[in-house]
């Protein structure tokens, strides 16, 4: 690799080391469709270039295998699936969201879906099967990418279906483990098998992808307030701080606050009175104080998991990074400013 990633002090640091290497596996994941798919080459090329991401978590599964053999290079094709995945499950999400008109660059929607279904699952496979790849972890690298997309499917599907008059934050965490949980999940049990770890190792890495895609999701709910972006509240999501403001208000205010959260989809009003009730103290007091029990189990978990320690302080640094409190109570949102992960 020609870089010394171990003095990283932040993913940020490790992705700036090694973005190279992850653009030229980008560029020969891209001739793995073949000399014969030349449109989908230049579709699947333009749908990544429109999608840039503001946090390069990307590099992930290069910090775990880090973490386990203290060779990041390994693990760069899995950067690469990871970028895949979520490129495509980004539109997808637009779509759901009836954004796709503006999600695709130059591409016109129908074209943006058919690079996405490439981009999100034939592709990944291509690279987990590609000789980069030792053979006997292709088929279950393969598998990995099989199980996230029915796991995210699920957990999207819970999503668009949410039952406001049943949120609770137990139900919320159930989608969030399907919205994010799984594609970090899938990426971090990868990295553990691309390095011949035994099941019992994958598994524990599986674990810490969960908890730190519902970490990130938590980030990205509370960043949609701070922006005044409110995607959220116009699409009707039950999150979790909703279903926090739910528990919070009990039986007799429960029914005004699911009464608030069903116009806001149509009005700016009741998004801003709803805003006020999602900031009350008593809401963003157990929102924090959950959010820390997530943190903390995510820590125990790479203490549990040891290893090489310089990798394995990247990852206790981007678990805290996911995990701060942004919201205050009686805040003005407008003047609120999202965060720099």
């Amino acid at each position: 690799m020609g870089v010394d990633c171990v003095r990283a002090k932040s993913y940020m640091d490790l992705h700036r080391e090694m973005s190279a290497d992850i653009e030229a596996e980008r560029a020969s994941a891209l001739d793995m469709l073949g000399p014969s798919a030349v449109s989908v080459r230049a579709a699947v090329a333009e749908l990544l270039e429109h999608r840039t991401f503001a946090y390069p978590l990307s590099v992930l599964p290069v910090i775990v295998h880090a973490v386990e053999t203290g060779a990041p290079g390994p693990a760069v094709p899995l950067a690469v699936v990871h970028e895949l995945w979520w490129t495509s499950a980004c539109y997808l999400d637009d779509l759901a969201d009836g954004q796709a008109v503006f999600a695709a660059g130059a591409l016109g929607e129908s074209e943006a879906l058919l690079a996405t279904v490439i981009s999100g699952i034939p592709l990944p496979l291509l690279v987990v099967q590609s000789p980069r790849i030792p053979e006997k972890a292709r088929g279950p690298l393969s598998a990995e990418v099989v199980r996230c997309w029915i796991t995210a499917t699920e957990g999207q599907l819970r999503d668009l279906r949410a039952d406001a008059d049943a949120a609770t934050r137990d139900a919320v965490v159930t989608a969030y483990l399907g919205k994010s949980g799984a594609p970090f999940s899938m990426v971090t049990a990868m990295a553990a098998r691309l390095a011949d770890r035994p099941d019992e190792r994958v598994e524990l890495w599986r674990e810490f992808g969960n908890v730190l895609g519902i970490l990130w999701q938590l980030f990205n709910d509370q960043q949609d307030i701070l922006t005044g972006r409110n995607e959220d509240l116009a699409n009707g999501t039950v999150t979790y701080l909703l279903a926090c403001a739910v528990e919070s208000a009990g039986r007799d205010c429960a029914d005004d606050v699911l009464e608030l959260h069903a116009a806001a989809r149509h009005s700016t009003d009741a998004r801003a009175e709803l805003t006020g009730v999602l900031l009350a103290p008593d809401v963003l007091r157990r929102y924090e104080e959950d959010i820390s029990v997530f943190r903390d189990r995510a820590h125990r978990l790479l203490d549990e998991l040891g290893g090489d320690r310089a990798y394995s302080d990247v990852l206790h640094d981007l678990v805290d990074r996911a995990s701060p409190m942004l919201l205050r109570a009686a805040e003005p949102v407008a003047r609120a400013v999202a965060p720099q992960l």
